[in-house]
């Protein structure tokens, strides 16, 4: 059973890059399918400020496939923009989890004024993607796994960035 995230969504969690030449075409405009790899380096950073790796996942023998993606795009970014990805859970389970994303233009004073795990429902900057994707935890087979059994740390780490405590 899913967790009730209405008025619990995790906060943001951010991520910037600098969009390289190689990801974007002939005009300068980004690619559509760079998107995907920031949704993905959101997800491991936000994993990652929580003190857990997708290394150390894999080596728990836990994986966590998309099943599901939506993306909207509102505006391009460009070459040798730095944009800033945020990423939060959106829903939470023992065997499912979904991350929503924005990925933005921020002015070089909101970039300096960004407070990592932002709880604000208005985010700074332009919107430039936003999007969801869902997962399931699997094992090595690509079974379903049980998340608070096959990553017991993880599992904690996630509930509690979900209801607030995850500032580790």
């Amino acid at each position: 059973m899913e967790k009730d995230v209405r008025g619990k969504l995790s906060r943001w969690y951010t991520a910037s890059v600098r969009v390289r030449y190689q990801e974007s075409d002939q005009m300068g405009v980004v690619y559509h399918a760079n998107y995907l790899n920031w949704f993905e380096i959101g997800r491991t950073e936000m994993i990652r400020e929580l003190g857990i790796t997708y290394r150390s996942m894999e080596e728990q023998g836990v994986l966590l496939p998309v099943t599901d993606l939506d993306m909207k795009f509102s505006q391009p970014a460009r070459y040798d923009d730095e944009i800033t990805i945020f990423t939060r859970m959106t829903a939470f389970s023992k065997l499912r989890i979904k991350y929503a994303y924005e990925i933005r233009r921020l002015s070089s004073e909101e970039r300096e004024h960004l407070v990592q795990h932002s709880e604000s429902p208005e985010l700074p900057g332009v919107l430039l993607v936003s999007g969801s994707t869902s997962h399931v935890w699997v094992n090595r087979e690509w079974q379903p796994v049980r998340l608070d059994t096959g990553a017991p740390g993880l599992y904690s780490a996630l509930e509690q960035s979900l209801t607030g405590g995850g500032d580790r």
